[in-house]
């Protein structure tokens, strides 16, 4: 039971665009989503830019410039469904062009209207949350990069063996309260100002174990 209000609760926040003509069909799916609690809003043609706080866009292919719907969806974390018509393989490309999350089928019936709606919102968290943890690791391994550099650095121009080196950009990180990843940075940054500089470096005896 818990599934199913939750199901609900984010039907009644979904604020979505329908790109659709406004036939027939276009008004029986924006007026079935109303139905289910969706605030529904109805473009056509389509829009040069987004409604404000719109979460998910749905639009028919067949009728849309997709090159302009790929333009106009692509700086927006939306969920997208595609209408088509035909199972063609120009409709599969314009499907993959749009990153389409879900895809409903023409002629259009209210019934899988709800399970293509709330599977496709779904597939976009995740992707979102997948998409989020990729970005995360790959600033964790930008980050051990920068410290593996800072270290080179000071074992190559300080005379530090590999341990005490990072022991003192850990022990400056902790004093300053920033990441290790940013002392190192600092370090590596400065050395190479210094380099474009030609600044000679004086090597300094490598600190006591």
């Amino acid at each position: 039971m818990k599934g199913a209000r939750r199901i609900l609760d984010e039907l009644r926040r979904a604020r979505v665009l329908l790109i659709h003509p406004r036939d027939e069909e276009g008004e029986l799916l924006a007026a079935h989503l109303k139905r289910l609690g969706c605030a529904v809003s109805h473009a056509w043609p389509p829009p040069a830019t987004l409604p404000e706080g719109v979460d998910t866009v749905l639009v028919s292919v067949d009728d849309a410039a997709v090159g302009d719907m790929v333009q106009l969806l692509g700086a927006h974390d939306v969920a997208v469904i595609a209408i088509v018509t035909y199972e063609s393989p120009t409709t599969l490309v314009s499907i993959y062009d749009l990153n389409a999350h879900g895809v409903m089928s023409k002629p259009l019936r209210p019934l899988g209207i709800l399970t293509q709606f709330t599977l496709a919102r779904y597939r976009h968290r995740t992707e979102g949350r997948l998409n989020g943890k990729i970005r995360k690791l790959e600033e964790t391994l930008k980050g051990r990069r920068m410290v593996d550099r800072a270290i080179r650095l000071l074992m190559d121009e300080q005379g530090m063996n590999e341990d005490a080196a990072y022991r003192l950009l850990r022990d400056q990180a902790t004093a300053e309260r920033i990441p290790l990843s940013s002392i190192a940075e600092e370090i590596v940054t400065a050395y190479e100002t210094m380099a474009r500089m030609g600044l000679n470096r004086a090597r300094v005896p490598a600190p006591k174990e």
